[in-house]
């Protein structure tokens, strides 16, 4: 039987001779498996510790958007379970994002090498196996690493993700919050680290006291704290993951010559020590292409399919407000054509919220050595249907690229559970070398575009520009190269005499006494009015709003582009 023909519903066919005839508890199994429209292959059933090569286990193309689980323990094949599937989609004309996390996947791009591990699972399951690579484009965070840089400005990465790579707390994260809608008011862009941390600067020093004040809700002590914490993380080496030229997530969605998926691959292993930083980019980039994308309905093959490897690193220590926002980015991108996968250790590393919102399911083996693991075996038994496997039994005793697997079917239905021995990758299973990989990102088109960063000017260098000014509406014209240093020196003591007597005059002009004073008082709205939150507030409403609409769930924006 070839990998293309579709198994007939009420009956597996059987090969006289090569493979053993299915019982009839598997056969119901087996029939949930055999769909009519375009599939990926992940191998074939195992019934009682034996596999029936012709009895095929499958996904179909057009539920791929309905997002998935990948779990399992340290060492039972996760990273080649999403090969197989990177490759397959690869072929369909699906473009696939892969973090590469343990910085084992860029093997992708080169065929496989063939030897007798791979040539007996390929007899076992009945697999046509030959070597073949996938079209890749490799990147890396800033450019630390081998592949082409990824950077995002800090006003489009948002306030919500940034708190999380800081490990702020709520309170911390609203005060941030603030900070960047006061730079988004005053034309203080944000582009970079340096830009941020100019800012909140400013507004602890002498001379942005004041404006301190018109920042609601924000306190001196809590904006210390931000400051600190944006100090600590530049010196850990963050400072490169952050500028321009930005990274547009609209070169995930690119096809190779012949209409294959381009597979890009994220490298990651420099980055390991810093996991809130590595899982708070990777939802950027998801955030991004939900904003960016337009409303696709039901496709019979997926856009992109997003591999969120090392999940659990996402929503460790994660706000609510961050873990809603996960939640109803995941639900709602699928609309968009995008499928998700989380790669994990268990089902317990994800809220159940989002669990919830996962429709495909391959759980390779788990361990259960102590009481802490079997309580995870037992949780992870009660995610799945109902089965006539002894699930706690079957998920200890499965060997290394053998799963546990339920899909959803093409009409939307989960399928039985499968005990699957998985196909082996065509893929070469292992990293690339670095002269390699150096070639290939260095032969890449957008090698050009991104490799050279642009320091442009923004809020750290008007801020620089105009230390001599008082506030920054006068900074950011200073910024602009309005004044020189003799002019901005001048124009400072030309108002240091008026605020001088403006007290003065304004104390003649008071009345004396107390009926007269109460007489004087301004109402509640006049008061509101005349207030600099307002004055503020009403100067850049206009650019404002607009902001705001394209924000997306996240609190990020875009730049035109």
């Amino acid at each position: 039987m070839s990998d293309r023909e579709t198994m007939p519903p009420t009956a597996v066919p059987e090969a006289p001779g090569s493979a053993p005839a299915l019982p009839a508890e598997a056969l119901t199994i087996a029939a949930g498996y055999a769909f009519t429209g375009p599939a990926l292959e992940l191998g074939a059933l195992v019934w009682d510790g034996t596999c029936f090569p012709d009895a095929r286990v499958r996904i179909p193309l057009s539920v791929l958007n309905r997002h998935g689980l990948v779990a399992g323990a340290t060492g039972t094949g996760k990273t080649k379970t999403l090969q197989l599937i990177a490759e397959q989609l690869s072929e369909q004309g699906v473009p696939v994002f892969l973090a590469d996390v343990k910085g084992d996947v860029s093997g992708v791009a080169a065929p496989g090498e063939p030897g007798e591990r791979v040539r007996a699972r390929a007899a076992e399951v009945h697999q046509d196996w030959s070597p073949a690579g996938c079209p890749a484009e490799f990147y890396a965070l800033g450019g630390i690493g081998h592949g082409i840089p990824v950077r995002a400005t800090i006003t489009s990465f948002g306030p919500l993700l940034l708190s999380k790579a800081l490990g702020l707390n709520r309170t911390q994260e609203q005060s941030l919050g603030l900070i960047f809608h006061y730079a988004d008011q005053k034309g203080l862009e944000l582009v970079d680290l340096k830009d941020l941390r100019a800012v909140v600067t400013f507004l602890t020093s002498d001379e942005g006291k004041a404006e301190l004040k018109t920042v609601g809700g924000l306190s001196s002590a809590t904006a210390g704290v931000i400051l600190r914490s944006l100090t600590a993380f530049e010196a850990e080496g963050a400072a490169g993951f952050f500028g321009e030229p930005e990274f547009d997530t609209a070169e995930l969605l690119r096809r190779a010559d012949g209409g294959r998926g381009t597979v890009s691959v994220l490298e990651l292993p420099a980055v390991q020590d810093r996991p809130k930083l590595y899982s708070t980019f990777l939802m950027w980039l998801l955030a991004d292409l939900f904003h960016d994308l337009p409303e696709a309905g039901d496709l019979d093959r997926p856009k992109l399919v997003f591999f969120f490897d090392e999940a659990h690193l996402l929503f460790s220590g994660a706000s609510k407000a961050f873990l809603e926002a996960i939640t109803q980015t995941v639900r709602l991108i699928r609309s968009k054509g995008v499928g998700v996968f989380f790669v994990t250790q268990t089902p317990k590393d994800v809220p159940a919220d989002v669990l919830g919102q996962l429709g495909n399911r391959v759980q390779h083996a788990l361990r259960a050595f102590t009481p802490d693991d079997q309580k995870a075996l037992k949780a992870t038994v009660r995610t799945f249907p109902d089965s006539p496997y002894d699930l706690e039994e079957l998920l200890t005793g499965l060997g290394t690229g053998e799963a546990v697997v339920t899909v959803l079917g093409e009409r939307g239905a989960p399928t039985p559970v499968a005990a699957t021995r998985l196909r082996a990758p065509r893929s070469l299973m292992g990293p690339l070398g670095d002269q390699a990989l150096d070639a290939a990102v260095t032969a890449s088109p957008l090698h050009g575009r991104y490799a050279q960063a642009v320091d442009r000017e923004s809020a750290y260098e008007k801020l620089e520009a105009g230390r001599g000014a008082k506030g920054p509406d006068e900074m950011r014209q200073a910024g602009r190269g309005a004044k020189g240093p003799d002019e901005m020196r001048e124009q400072a003591e030309s108002r240091e005499q008026a605020e001088t007597r403006e007290p003065q005059e304004s104390s003649k002009r008071k009345p004396a006494g107390r009926e007269g004073q109460k007489g004087q008082e301004p109402s509640m709205v006049e008061q509101v009015v005349s207030s600099g939150m307002f004055k503020s507030l009403a100067r850049s409403v206009g650019t404002q709003i607009g902001r705001e609409i394209t924000r997306s769930l996240f609190g990020t924006a875009r730049r035109g582009r």
